[in-house]
C-alpha cells in the first residue's frame, strides 16, 4: 500500500500554506465574538496558517455540549472573510460534509471516534468525493496503526489526494500524567510506510493541560512533525470544552516564539538517519515502560497497605513463583531471553519488597526489618 499512496504535499495544496503548519483555534465555536476575537488576535500574529473550531462536537455521553452547527459555520464564514485565514471544522456525517461544502469550509478533518469507524470514513470519503477539500485524519482512539492507515486509504481511493495525519494520541487503560499517551513510534510508523503524508501533531489533546502543551509541541517538531494543531480560546477556564487544554492567543503566541523549529520538509523523512528513527522508538518505548512501571509501584503501595493493615506476611513465596513461571513463559514466547526476564523481575520484584517494607515499618516504627 505504501507504494500506491502518493500524498501532495502541504506547500502544493494552493492554499499558501507552508512548513511548519500551524493550526490554532478553540475546541468549540461558542459565540460569534470568542470565534472572532480568537481568530484576530492569531491572525494579526501572522503565523498561524488555518482557523479552526469545533461546530459539530462528539461527546462520550448525551447532556454535554454539542456544538451549534450550521450556526457557526456563519461565524466561520466571517473569520474567513475578515482575516484571510482558512477555516477547518471536524466532520462526522455525511451531512456535516454538505454543510462544511455549502459554508466554503477551507479544510475538514475526521476525529479520533470517526477514524475508528470504517463504514463511516467509507461515507465521509464518497461524500468529500470530488470536492477538491483537504482532508486530515486523526489517529484513532485506540493504538490501530493499520486503521488509522486504513482511513487514510479510503479516502485516498476516493480521489482526495491532499491528505495530512493528525497525531492526537491514544486514550491510555492506565492513568497518565497527559491526557493521551503519545505513543510517538506509531507517528513515525505512519510517516515510514506513507513518506508523503504529512503529519501534525495535536499537542492540546496529548497534554490534556495547558501548561504541558509546549513540551509536547516541542517533541513533535524534534521529531520532524510538519506542524501543530493548537486548541485556543480567548478564556479557557469558561470554554465550554476541553477547558483545561486550551491557551489563550497570548500564550500560544508565547508557545510559537519560544519553540525550537527543525527546518526541513516533509519529504525529507525518506532521508532522515534510520538511526534516528529507530532511537525515537526506543525513547518513546523507554517513557512508556517508566510510567507502567510507577502504575505498577502505585499497585504495590495498596497491596503493602492491605497487608500492614490485616497483618500479612511481605513475602508470599507462591506468588512470586508464579510470577517467575507465568512471565518468563510470556518472554520466551515474545523472543526474550529467560535469564533477561528473570533478572528484570528480580530488580521490580526488590523494589517491591522494599516498598512495602517501607509502608510496615511506617506503621511500626520501632520494628527492625
Amino acid at each position: 500500500m505504501e507504494n500506491i499512496i502518493d500524498i501532495v504535499p502541504l506547500t502544493e495544496w494552493g492554499l499558501g500554506f507552508e512548513f511548519p503548519l500551524l493550526i490554532a483555534g478553540p475546541c468549540s465555536a461558542e459565540s460569534e465574538e470568542q470565534v472572532l476575537a480568537t481568530a484576530k488576535e492569531l491572525a494579526a500574529d501572522g503565523r498561524v496558517k488555518i482557523f479552526r473550531a469545533g461546530v459539530w462536537k462528539p461527546r462520550t455521553r448525551p447532556g454535554g455540549f454539542e456544538g451549534l452547527g450550521e450556526q457557526a459555520l456563519k461565524w466561520l464564514k466571517r473569520v474567513k472573510s475578515e482575516t484571510g485565514l482558512s477555516v477547518a471544522v471536524e466532520v462526522a456525517m455525511p451531512q456535516h460534509v454538505e454543510l462544511a461544502l455549502e459554508y466554503a469550509i477551507d479544510v475538514v478533518w475526521l476525529g479520533a471516534r470517526t477514524t475508528a469507524n470504517p463504514f463511516l470514513v467509507e461515507q465521509l470519503a464518497a461524500a468529500l468525493s470530488g470536492a477538491n477539500i483537504p482532508v486530515l485524519v486523526k489517529n484513532p482512539v485506540t493504538p490501530d496503526l493499520e486503521l488509522w492507515i486504513g482511513s487514510i486509504e479510503r479516502l485516498w481511493r476516493s480521489g482526495i489526494k491532499r491528505i495530512a495525519a493528525i497525531h492526537r494520541g491514544f486514550h491510555p487503560y492506565e492513568r497518565s500524567r497527559l491526557r493521551n499517551i503519545p505513543k510517538w513510534e506509531i507517528a513515525i510508523d505512519l510517516k515510514s510506510r506513507i513518506p508523503s503524508l504529512p503529519v501534525i501533531c495535536d499537542p492540546s489533546h496529548i497534554a490534556g493541560k495547558a501548561n504541558l502543551v509546549p513540551e509536547i509541541a516541542q517533541h513533535a517538531l524534534d521529531l520532524s512533525m510538519d506542524g501543530l494543531m493548537v486548541e485556543v480560546h480567548p478564556t479557557p477556564l469558561q470554554a465550554l470544552s476541553d477547558a483545561m487544554q486550551q491557551l489563550t492567543p497570548r500564550a500560544f503566541i508565547n508557545m510559537i516564539d519560544n519553540l525550537n523549529f527543525h527546518f526541513t520538509t516533509s519529504t525529507d523523512y525518506r532521508f532522515i538517519d534510520f538511526l534516528e528513527q529507530v532511537r525515537n522508538r526506543i525513547d518513546s518505548i523507554d517513557q512508556q515502560i517508566i510510567e507502567l512501571l510507577a502504575a505498577r509501584m502505585k499497585l504495590v503501595e495498596q497491596i503493602g497497605e492491605y497487608k500492614r493493615t490485616n497483618n500479612v506476611s511481605i513475602f508470599q513465596l507462591r506468588r512470586w513463583e508464579n510470577i517467575l513461571k507465568s512471565r518468563i513463559e510470556c518472554g520466551k514466547r515474545l523472543g526474550l531471553d529467560e535469564e533477561y526476564i528473570k533478572n528484570l523481575l528480580q530488580l521490580v520484584h526488590k523494589e517491591s519488597i522494599k516498598k512495602q517494607a517501607e509502608i510496615l515499618r511506617g506503621n511500626q516504627p520501632n520494628k527492625k526489618e
